[in-house]
């Protein structure tokens, strides 16, 4: 009997309208996940 372990592996990254970065993640078994870092008002980096 094995277990399985996911492993998440870059599958994309995307910016959206609003200036959000989009994270996409895909394990071998079909599982995915989804990480949206917000892009928070005020001043912008140099």
């Amino acid at each position: 009997m094995s277990e399985h372990v996911h492993v998440r592996v870059n599958h994309g990254l995307a910016v959206t309208e609003d200036g959000d970065l989009v994270e996409e993640y895909r394990c071998r078994c079909g599982a995915t996940w989804t990480r949206v870092h917000p892009v928070h008002e005020g001043r912008p980096e140099h």
